[in-house]
């Protein structure tokens, strides 16, 4: 959270323009969109874009474990990264033992799976998603914060969808709609009702 705030500061503070946010304004919406709390106090469409989608892809991150917060969460995205790092050593060292750690805490290989078929489940949602809703006739820049910023429960987007999503159509709002389930339930739990096997007796 604190390195995107500071990238996103250093980039207002050479961008030109009076629609640079303030100190407050761009402390506010950091932590406001990367928790995914969704709360706002100014129009923030009027800022340079690298900023507000730089705010927006810290909103993937998401909140911290234990969170009521949307996103894939920082605890998967440790996981993930640890885990790659362990995979690269491998590589380097075949013969080395070397166990995955968050911490001072090992964590077992079979949660590492797990967390990277979230991942992947996770993006590949996002994907059929975003196309969903492109198909529509929304455009990119919309399409993309809409169904991030659903899939994350973050609320506010970018373009058509930086304020409201009134302008959209009923097919978007559906498509967004299940978005805002799949999210809040961390998809699994959602999929995992939806397949035919669960009902089976």
């Amino acid at each position: 959270m604190l390195l995107i705030f500071l990238i996103a500061l250093i980039i207002s503070l050479f961008a030109s323009g009076a629609s640079t946010p303030s100190f407050r304004e761009l402390s506010f919406h950091t932590v406001s969109i990367v928790s995914t709390t969704g709360f706002s106090i100014g129009d923030s469409s009027e800022w340079p874009f690298s900023i507000s989608f730089l705010l927006l892809i810290g909103a993937f991150v998401g909140a911290c474990s234990g969170s009521v917060g949307g996103g894939i969460k920082s605890w998967r995205i440790m996981i993930m990264l640890n885990h790659a790092y362990k995979n690269i050593m491998k590589i380097i060292h075949p013969n080395s033992v070397i166990s995955l750690k968050i911490g001072s805490k090992s964590v077992d290989d079979d949660v590492a799976t797990s967390v990277w078929g979230f991942f992947s489940i996770y993006v590949i949602s996002f994907v059929i998603l975003l196309l969903a809703v492109l198909i529509s006739g929304l455009d990119l820049e919309s399409a993309f914060s809409a169904v991030g910023a659903c899939l994350n429960n973050l609320g506010p987007g970018l373009g058509v969808v930086s304020e409201n999503y009134a302008e959209i159509n009923s097919f978007s709002k559906g498509v967004l709609a299940f978005a805002m389930l799949l999210g809040r339930l961390e998809i699994f739990t959602l999929l995992v009702i939806l397949t035919p096997m669960f009902w089976a007796k």
